[in-house]
Parts: C-alpha cells; sequence; structure tokens
C-alpha cells in the first residue's frame, strides 16, 4: 500500500467502518469551527452576531456550524427578541458534558506547553490552589494510564455508516481575531479540529500501528491518511518506526506526548458513550485492570484530589 499521494483528494470511503464511541464523537466535534464555537459558548457567546465577529467566519459556514451543533443535540436555540424574531444559542446539557473534555485538553497542553501568562492553566480549584485536571479511576481513585485498560466488546459493538464526505476540509482560524495567538488553541484545533487526525490519534489507542490497519479501520483514502500521519509525526504526537525494508513499510506509534493523551481519547468515548449509542449500548466496554472493574472515569483536583466540577473553578470557562 502506497503511504503518499495528493495532500487533499476527495474523500472516498467504504460503506461501513467498526463501531466506535470515540469516532461517533469526532464527526460531531472533529471539525476547527465547532470546536471555535464551543469554545466560545463555554466562554458565554451565544448571539449570532457576537460568534460571527469573534471567529471572522463567512456567514454561511457558520450557520452551516451552528446548524450541525443544533441537530446535534449540542445547542438549542432560544428566542430572545420578537420583532423582528432573533435567537441565541445555548449549550444543552449534551454541550455542557464537553466541559471535561476542555479539562482533559487543558491537562495535557499544561503537562507539554505549559505557559504562565495563559490562564487556562492558571485555573483555581475551590481549594484555593493553581491545579492541573487528574484523570482517575472512579472505583479505585488510581490514576489511569493507557497501559491500565483493555477494552472488551460492549452490547453495541457492531458497524457504522463510514463518514461521510465534507465539502470543507482544513480551515484556519483567521490571524488574531479568535485567539489573540494563542498556541494553545492552535494545538488543540490541531489536534481535534480535523476528523480524520482525531480519528488517526483515537484508533492509535487501539493498537492499531500499520498504515494497512489505520486504513481499514477508518474507511479513509489512502492519501488522506498519508497525510494526517504525517501530520502527527511532525507534531510529535506518533513516531515512524522501520519494521520492513525493500520496500520499505513503516509503523506508526504514540510517543510520550501521544500517550498522554489517552485522557482526552477516553473522554471523547464517554461521551460518545453516553449520548451517542443509539439506544443499543456502548460499542466497547473498557476494563480498569488495577482494580478489574469497568472504567468510569472522574477528573479531580491535584492537590486536594477532590472531584472538579465546574462551578469550582475559576475564572470560569462558561
Amino acid at each position: 500500500m502506497a503511504e503518499s499521494g495528493p495532500s487533499e483528494p476527495s474523500e472516498t470511503t467504504p460503506q461501513l467502518v467498526e463501531a466506535n464511541s470515540a469516532t461517533r464523537a469526532l464527526n460531531i466535534l472533529g471539525d476547527r469551527w465547532a470546536l471555535v464555537i464551543l469554545y466560545l459558548a463555554f466562554l458565554g457567546i451565544k448571539r449570532f452576531e457576537d460568534f460571527k465577529t469573534r471567529i471572522g467566519l463567512a456567514r454561511s459556514l457558520l450557520i452551516d456550524r451552528l446548524r450541525r451543533l443544533h441537530k446535534a443535540g449540542v445547542l438549542e436555540t432560544v428566542v430572545y427578541q420578537e420583532r423582528p424574531v432573533r435567537e441565541e444559542y445555548r449549550l444543552l446539557p449534551m454541550g455542557r458534558d464537553l466541559y471535561r473534555l476542555a479539562l482533559m485538553i487543558i491537562r495535557w497542553e499544561k503537562r507539554w506547553f505549559y505557559d504562565a501568562e495563559n490562564p487556562a492553566h492558571r485555573l483555581k480549584h475551590r481549594c484555593g490552589h493553581e491545579f492541573t485536571p487528574e484523570f482517575r479511576c472512579g472505583h479505585c481513585n488510581e490514576l489511569v494510564s493507557p497501559r491500565d485498560v483493555y477494552a472488551e466488546p460492549g452490547p453495541g459493538a457492531g458497524f457504522d455508516p463510514a463518514p461521510p464526505p465534507r465539502v470543507q476540509r482544513r480551515s484556519v482560524v483567521p490571524g488574531g481575531n479568535l485567539n489573540g495567538g494563542n498556541p494553545m488553541l492552535d494545538r488543540a484545533f490541531q489536534v481535534l479540529g480535523d476528523r480524520w487526525t482525531s480519528h488517526v490519534i483515537a484508533s492509535a489507542f487501539m493498537g492499531r500501528r500499520r498504515f494497512g490497519d489505520f486504513l481499514t479501520a477508518l474507511g479513509v483514502a489512502p492519501n488522506i491518511l498519508a497525510d494526517r500521519l504525517s501530520r502527527l509525526v511532525e507534531l510529535g504526537v506518533l513516531r515512524k518506526e522501520l519494521y520492513q525494508q525493500r520496500p520499505d513499510r513503516w509503523e506508526y506509534r504514540l510517543t510520550d506526548q501521544g500517550r498522554d493523551l489517552y485522557p482526552l481519547i477516553a473522554e471523547l468515548n464517554r461521551w460518545g458513550d453516553k449520548w451517542l449509542d443509539g439506544g443499543l449500548g456502548p460499542p466497547l466496554i473498557t476494563y480498569h485492570r488495577p482494580c478489574g472493574h469497568v472504567l468510569e472515569p472522574k477528573i479531580t483536583c491535584d492537590q486536594c484530589h477532590q472531584e472538579v466540577a465546574p462551578p469550582d473553578i475559576s475564572p470560569r470557562l462558561g
């Protein structure tokens, strides 16, 4: 299988791919503009013109992304003016439940790219201390790493339709308009803001390393996969290792920095299990090896080790 090709071909996919809750979540969230909208929603932005001013996105594209998030159940529309009718966009419980995912992004960022000038890296817990969010097992209270877990098929195991092609591909946030050059947001968008990039990361945590294995599992065009693997190597999330010569064949393994993304992927999986199982139950059930229980993660403060909830944090993200 060739591992190179044009940078942005049309996305041709097979009919079915293995069901996975993180994949389902990323089909909604794995879009740069959707992440920008959610980021602003957590900051309290609600009205269309305020989103448009902050993002600088074409009106038609902003309408499209807001509609997608509304259709998915992440946002609701509420009329705030009758003549003329004007609506604002508010997070529904499904959207507010993404707060945990935001904390896992901050956790990874602070551990690998700490910046004392970034307010998100200096969050305070109700205990009064600046803290880094921790990802723990809800049963035994131990920290959880990817080596501590294993997965077995769940009641929702099976196949899903492959993700449909998108007209809008890799987008670039207008410089200085949204993030003021904030590298944390830039890195978050690079990891999660393109669905194939984030799908590859999630698939790597399922033990896939070789090009053909990613190709089969994701239903992605070979040249798109080659591009995303190269990008993740450049970002330091994956590393290439030669496993065959003549012809050269490569494996793609998670780096330490990449493995530390596990809590973020686990949160995507938890969110997908909770909101996107279609009534069938989770496709995979994850177990915590040290205690033997089904993993029910909780997020805690690394200073007082108490569970973290949105009202407990300052400054507030939303």
